[in-house]
């Protein structure tokens, strides 16, 4: 009896605590030599005209552990640093491809975080996604290493760049307080949290933002999901017409890009991808952000949602749509075709 209530307390906790499944697209290269790796850079770096192919192909084939050691041979052996190095070698978008995936997934979000806020105006879009996107771990990470990076706390930044409920919201998804999944579903707690939401909004003259942010930002995923299902039976609206009725402007975004989060991540990258390759005019930056980001995580889900959703593979969109090595660097993070 003892050793089957061991069991079901290491099942229970597993299943309402884990961490979510990584299912990246780049994965650590078998027969892994960095001192090797490094000469051919270095090579390829001083080649008359720079052979960007070379950089390409080894960079993103391997995992962010492996471009660190990859990192330390290269000094070794040049004298200099290797960001250094190819910040002088490489240009545009390939550049900033292969520079972010010289940092690791923490110190890219926050560096990205950084740029989002830095100078005049501030990239709100940008600032949505990360912010909405990440988990828990993931957000505690970041404030670490932005903290560590730029010497300023995350916090301060947004509070700084960003103003009125909009930087509320924001601000209360940094502190990183949201409930992890529990193996119990509390179902008072769902049926609270519907009408609390209902009548903070919909039901009333004026939004009682306050109690949106509060339920947005603390509750768990699942419960959230659960919560969104409930609120149905209160209101003639669904939770995305709600937002779009009672909010407008950024605030609006940054709960619509939350929702869209909540019910499915990988959906809401997969579309953001899309968006970012359906006219002439390719957002680089968004495409670029999104794969270096997320190849180490979760692209292959991505992946999957992107052609289910597309009716065509992210491979073969990528394809369409970008050229030269940049293309080269993006179709090897995405790691296939489907």
């Amino acid at each position: 009896m003892a050793l089957v209530s061991e069991i079901l307390t290491k099942l229970t906790l597993s299943y309402g605590g884990e961490r979510e499944p990584k299912c990246p697209t780049v994965v650590p290269a078998y027969d892994f030599n960095p001192e090797q790796d490094a000469a051919k850079i270095e090579t390829a770096i001083k080649t008359k005209g720079v052979d960007e192919q070379t950089i390409t192909d080894i960079l993103t084939k391997r995992s962010c552990s492996q471009r660190s050691e990859i990192a330390f041979e290269y000094e070794k052996r040049a004298k200099k640093d290797l960001v250094g190095a190819l910040k002088g070698a490489l240009s545009g978008s390939l550049e900033h491809l292969i520079l972010g995936l010289m940092k690791s997934t923490a110190q890219y979000d926050a560096s990205e975080l950084k740029s989002s806020m830095k100078g005049l105006g501030t990239d709100e879009e940008s600032l949505n996604e990360m912010v909405c996107s990440r988990n828990n771990e993931e957000l505690k990470e970041i404030k670490k290493v932005y903290r560590e990076m730029f010497k300023k706390e995350l916090e301060k930044d947004v509070s700084g760049d960003t103003s009125g409920d909009f930087a509320k919201l924001l601000l209360a998804l940094v502190q990183a307080k949201r409930d992890e999944p529990s193996n119990v579903v509390d179902y008072e707690k769902i049926d609270n949290d519907a009408r609390a939401l209902y009548e903070a909004g919909v039901r009333r003259k004026g939004t009682d933002v306050t109690t949106w942010i509060s339920i947005f930002s603390e509750r768990s995923v699942p419960h959230l999901q659960k919560v969104f299902e409930r609120y149905k039976r209160y209101s003639p609206y669904d939770i995305k017409e709600s937002i779009r009725k009672e909010v407008k402007g950024d605030l609006e975004k940054s709960f619509l890009t939350l929702v869209e989060c909540l019910e499915n991540k990988h959906l809401y990258f997969a579309s953001r991808l899309g968006d970012a390759m359906k006219s002439k005019s390719v957002k680089e930056k968004v495409i670029t952000r999104i794969i270096v980001s997320r190849c180490e995580v979760d692209l292959m889900k991505i992946r999957a949602e992107f052609k289910k959703t597309f009716g065509k593979s992210l491979y073969q969109t990528i394809l369409e749509h970008t050229k030269g090595d940049y293309q080269r660097a993006l179709l090897n993070l995405c790691g296939g075709d489907d």
